[in-house]
This record gives structure tokens, sequence and C-alpha cells, in this order.
């Protein structure tokens, strides 16, 4: 089979146990042709993905943020960045969600292109920050969607962390009171990540790959979580790593070793 483009989810598949690329795995795409671009499509933030690119020797690669709400593409590290595409969870909704939580032990993050806004530190920002190598600018919530609302914007992406129990009944109330707005998908058993329903991955992949002219069905693509699986079933070779959801290994034509054996590391080298 011959792959004219890669695309990888980040966490739980490309990076291993330590949360970082492992050698194997940088030498592996390191190897590929310069002709055979690697997307890298995550629920994180910009700022939380590019220094993988340059780890990755792909330093000006497009990048397909917040589950596909916001796409980019730095050309050459000295311009602003080429914005393909930009979806905001809509600011009425953000507010509903932020006032939900008050009631709630639950720690809420909005997120906006570049900006992490959090009401202040505590267990969780220091969790995420260790994770994703970002800081958050602390602020108060409602001063930021005030601020939003000045500028006419919304969320891209917002996160909920707190205890199970709590993230299960957010999640019932989100999915049954915006059932055509959001999608909400809990990506640890303490967190849950929001984002607009119009958008996933997979339409993020396909404007990047309509944009490179490149055929979605010569794509091969890893992905372990829910927010993988209309990606792994978009492309022509989509791939799960063997810790992903029963959900996404169900779609997919190829089952990886796991993240922490290197799967994607393994794959490419089968492959290329």
């Amino acid at each position: 089979m011959k792959f004219n483009a890669l695309c990888s989810d980040i966490d739980g598949t490309l990076l291993d146990s330590h949360r970082a690329l492992s050698v194997r795995t940088i030498a592996a795409i390191h190897r590929l042709p310069a002709s055979v671009p690697v997307i890298l499509a995550s629920s994180r933030m910009p700022a939380a993905m590019r220094h993988l690119q340059v780890e990755l020797g792909r330093p000006h690669e497009p990048l397909i943020c917040f589950n596909g709400g916001y796409v980019l593409w730095e050309r050459n590290g000295t311009e602003a960045p080429e914005v393909w595409t930009s979806i905001y969870i809509p600011l009425s909704i953000c507010q509903h969600i932020v006032t939900l939580a008050k009631s709630t032990p639950l720690h809420v993050s909005l997120f906006e292109s570049d900006h992490w806004y959090a009401a202040g530190e505590d267990s969780w920002t220091l969790r995420e920050a260790g994770i994703t190598k970002v800081r958050p600018t602390f602020k108060a919530l409602d001063r930021v969607l005030k601020d939003w609302e000045e500028q006419r914007k919304g969320a891209h992406k917002i996160m909920c962390m707190g205890p199970e129990a709590d993230i299960e009944t957010m999640y019932h109330t989100l999915t049954e009171t915006f059932p055509d707005d959001l999608h909400v998908y809990r990506s640890k058993s303490t967190y849950l990540e929001l984002a607009p329903k119009s958008i996933s991955k997979a339409t993020g992949l396909a404007l990047v790959m309509h944009k490179l002219n490149i055929d979605m069905q010569t794509v091969i693509a890893f992905g372990d979580n829910y927010n993988d699986i209309e990606m792994l079933q978009a492309v022509g070779w989509g791939v799960a790593v063997a810790n992903a959801r029963d959900e996404v290994k169900a779609v997919a034509r190829e089952i990886a070793p796991t993240h922490k054996a290197d799967g994607v590391a393994i794959t490419v080298e089968k492959y290329f």
C-alpha cells in the first residue's frame, strides 16, 4: 500500500507512557519522505502541539486543533498562520455551562485559539499544564465571557475536570440539553471535553487534504478514542492502537501495538 499522507491523534496514540515522543517514533517520522505530510489532529490547542511538530522535524505542517474546530497552517514560522477554519461553541452555550458548573466541584477551562483560560490555579491546571507544556491565563471566567461578547467570539473547546460522578452527571445534562449543538465526550473518567457538533477531526482532515490536493483514500490515520472514530472511517487506512476504546477498534482497518509499545512507529516502519 502507498500512502500520500499520515495523520495521528496525540494523547494515547502517538505519545508514550511518559506522555512524550519516543526515540523510535521520532526516528520513524524523520525517515518519512518530505513529500508525505504528517498531520497532528488533537483536542489540544496549537501551543500544546507545536513542540511536538518540532521534535518530529515537521514544524510547518497544518495543525488540526480542538478536534477540528480550529485548523491552521504556519507555512514558514515567520508569518501569521493561515486559519482555514475556526468554529466556536456559541457564547450563549458557553455562558450556560459556566453557570451550571458553579454549583458543582468541577473545574472549567475555556479555550480560544492559542488562549487557555482558567479561574485560578488548582490541581487540575497543574496537571494539564504538565501534560501539554502550556500555562493558562488565570482570569475570572465571567470576565472572559464578557470580553468574548464584545469581541463576538466563543470557545473552540470547553474542558470540565473533576470527580468521576460529577463528570458523569454533567455529561448527561449537556447531552440532553444540547444534543444538536455539542460534541460531549469523556476523554478520561475525570475529563469532559466539549466542542461544536458541526466539526470533527474527520472534517478537519478532509479540509487539510483538500487544501493539499491529496485524496483521503491515500491517507493513513491513527487514533485511540471516541473523537477519532469518524477520522479513522474517513481515510483509506484507519489504524487503532491496541489500547484504543473497543468502539474505535471496531471501525479500524488494522490494530497496531499500544502507544506504550510504539504502535504508530511500528506501523510507519512497516508501510514506508
